[in-house]
């Protein structure tokens, strides 16, 4: 007989208030005023870092069209995202915005400018031109764009997605209290994978327990929920190829590194950690790989405080891969809620040969900030020899003083 369900304990995620949405949208009108713009157009559609919900508190995959003066507007691609936010509300969580409209294209989307006295305006894009993992292009539709601007055609239009998610990078208390919960569910999560990932078991089964922690929390995971890749020795990385086309999943043996960047979101607040699981005994270039990125993430807690810019960041942690002679094939450390800010070592790849071919230079975005109290950091140091990679870390708060690490499990390699 199979034993009874346990009691359910429900989650309780931390939520925000209308508090947090005034201090929002202040900080926004503001950057509007700078601008010299009337409106925003703050697309979320499929984009990863869904910068709609920063006003909105929401996630409908259309755009919030959002005035200088006066109340915005949600517009979303179907009544049953509108229906979905109206029982939320029934249920007590109150809406930020409550004027939802459903528009097919983006022709009705030019009325709802003039409906606003924005048709012949200065208006903000926001992910038009956005750069962030998976959203390399942009993150508005192109055939939503082309129709917008004929639509509107007095409409002076300008990208302003760099300068939103700027304004996104610091945080308020009520979005670190999201931040800590998201990084918190992942430390639970790298607990579970720490006790399964063992000889025999198969990635699937690694991948299904991670997420199932994480979604016991009550809260979502950010595509592509789990980048992962198992074997001695690979520079294989990404989401599992078995969760897009017909490949069985690998089964984990004896010398292997099982490694796992999870990433939990609690609202909109990210939260990545970077989990490798060594299955011992696995050789000497791993082992000087893991002790490459163990001194690397902690040079970085050392380095990280209010006031230094993210490239003074970057030199502290990749001086143990300078000495060490590894290189590191992701950045050492990126900005969370949006994976904005990134700093990718240059060091030791002067013969690193991955065997691809590049369609036109790569494209390498190393923005340069100086770092503030509430900003949140990914540390994910990785360090290569040849094609040997061990990567590690976890998420990173800067205090007033320096910074707050949030994770523990992962910042090291478990050894089973």
């Amino acid at each position: 007989m199979n034993s009874p369900r346990p009691a359910r304990k429900g989650a309780n995620p931390p939520t925000l208030s209308l508090a947090e949405r005034d201090r929002r949208w202040v900080r926004v009108r503001k950057l509007m005023r700078e601008q010299n713009v009337d409106g925003l157009l703050v697309g979320g559609f499929r984009a990863r870092e869904m910068y709609e919900s920063y006003v909105s508190d929401d996630y409908n995959e259309g755009c919030v069209l959002f005035p200088l003066e006066g109340k915005p507007i949600v517009v979303t691609w179907a009544p049953l995202r509108v229906k979905r936010a109206q029982w939320s509300a029934e249920r007590g969580n109150p809406l930020w915005i409550d004027d939802y409209r459903v528009a097919a294209s983006a022709t009705p989307v030019a009325e709802l400018l003039r409906e606003l006295g924005l048709a012949e305006s200065r208006i903000g894009a926001v992910g038009l031109r956005s750069i962030a993992p998976t959203e390399w292009y942009g993150s508005i539709p192109a055939a939503f764009w082309m129709d917008l601007v004929a639509a509107a055609p007095k409409a002076q239009f300008r990208d302003l997605s760099e300068e939103f998610s700027q304004l996104m990078l610091v945080k308020g208390e009520e979005e670190l209290a999201q931040m800590r919960y998201a990084a918190g569910a992942a430390e639970s999560a790298c607990r579970i994978v720490a006790e399964i990932a063992r000889e025999g078991v198969g990635e699937e089964e690694v991948f299904a327990e991670a997420t199932a922690e994480i979604l016991r929390h009550g809260i979502g995971l950010r595509y592509p929920m789990i980048v992962m890749n198992s074997g001695p020795h690979t520079l294989s990385w990404g989401p599992p190829r078995w969760t897009t086309r017909g490949e069985a999943p690998r089964t984990l043996q004896r010398g292997d590194l099982m490694q796992a960047e999870l990433m939990p979101q609690c609202g909109n607040q990210e939260a990545q950690v970077q989990m490798t699981v060594a299955l011992d005994p696995i050789d000497d270039l791993s082992r000087k790989c893991e002790t490459v990125a163990r001194a690397s993430y902690e040079a970085g807690l050392k380095a990280l405080k209010p006031g230094i810019t993210l490239a003074d960041l970057l030199v502290a942690m990749e001086e143990p891969l300078k000495t060490a002679g590894c290189w590191g094939y992701t950045p050492l450390v990126h900005s969370l809620a949006p994976h904005f800010l990134a700093a990718s070592s240059m060091v030791n790849r002067e013969n690193v040969n991955l065997n691809v071919r590049l369609a036109g230079p790569p494209r390498a975005v190393n923005r340069q900030c100086v770092l503030e109290a509430g900003m949140v950091f990914a540390f994910e140091p990785n360090a290569c020899l040849g094609d040997h990679r061990v990567n590690i870390g976890g998420t990173v708060v800067v205090t007033p003083n320096g910074c707050e690490a949030l994770n523990d499990i992962p910042t090291r390699v478990t050894h089973n």
